[in-house]
C-alpha cells in the first residue's frame, strides 16, 4: 500500500504538537533554572531592568508591577509553586507528545482531557492575576484540543 500523501489538518496537528513538545521542553528547563537561580539573582535582575529605563519610567505602573511580581516571588511559595507547576507541566506535555507523535490511540483521549484540564486552570488564574498571556494559551490549548480529537476520530475510522 503506497503513503497517502498527509492532509493539511494533519500537517497542522503535527506542527501543533511540535510547539507543545517546544513549549513542555522549555517549561522544563525553565522549571529547572528557576530552581536553581537564587533570589538574590532574581532581585538583581529585577533591580537591573527597572533602573535602566527597559520599561519607562522607573516609578511607572509596569516597573511597580514587575517590582510587586517580584517579591511575590521571592517571599512564600511563589516560587516553589512555579517551579512544581511548570516541572509537571512541561513533563506531562512531553509525555502526551512522545504518545501522540507514535500514533498511541489510548493517548489521544487522555491528551485531550488532560489539555482541557489545563484550559481551565488557565482561564482561572487569568481571572484571578489578570493575565494577558493566559487567554492566549488557553485559547491555543483548546486548538490543539480539537487537532487532537480529529485525528483521534481519523484514527479510529483508519483501525
Amino acid at each position: 500500500m503506497p503513503d497517502q500523501k498527509p492532509t493539511a489538518t494533519e500537517r497542522f496537528f503535527r506542527i501543533a504538537i511540535a510547539i507543545k513538545g517546544l513549549d513542555g521542553a522549555l517549561q522544563v528547563v525553565g522549571a529547572l533554572i528557576l530552581a536553581f537561580v537564587p533570589a538574590a539573582a532574581v532581585s538583581g535582575f529585577t533591580h537591573a531592568v527597572i533602573t535602566r529605563d527597559l520599561l519607562g519610567d522607573p516609578s511607572g505602573t509596569l516597573a511597580r508591577h514587575l517590582e510587586s511580581a517580584t517579591e511575590n516571588f521571592l517571599h512564600g511559595d511563589t516560587k516553589t509553586f512555579a517551579v512544581a507547576y511548570l516541572l509537571a507541566h512541561g513533563l506531562i506535555k512531553l509525555g502526551l507528545v512522545w504518545a501522540l507523535g507514535r500514533k498511541i490511540v489510548r493517548a489521544y483521549p487522555i491528551a485531550a482531557a488532560i489539555l482541557a484540564a489545563f484550559v481551565v486552570y488557565e482561564i482561572f488564574r487569568a481571572v484571578h492575576t489578570h493575565s494577558i498571556a493566559l487567554p492566549f494559551f488557553a485559547a491555543l490549548d483548546v486548538v490543539i484540543i480539537v487537532l487532537v480529537l480529529r485525528e483521534y476520530r481519523q484514527l479510529k475510522r483508519g483501525a
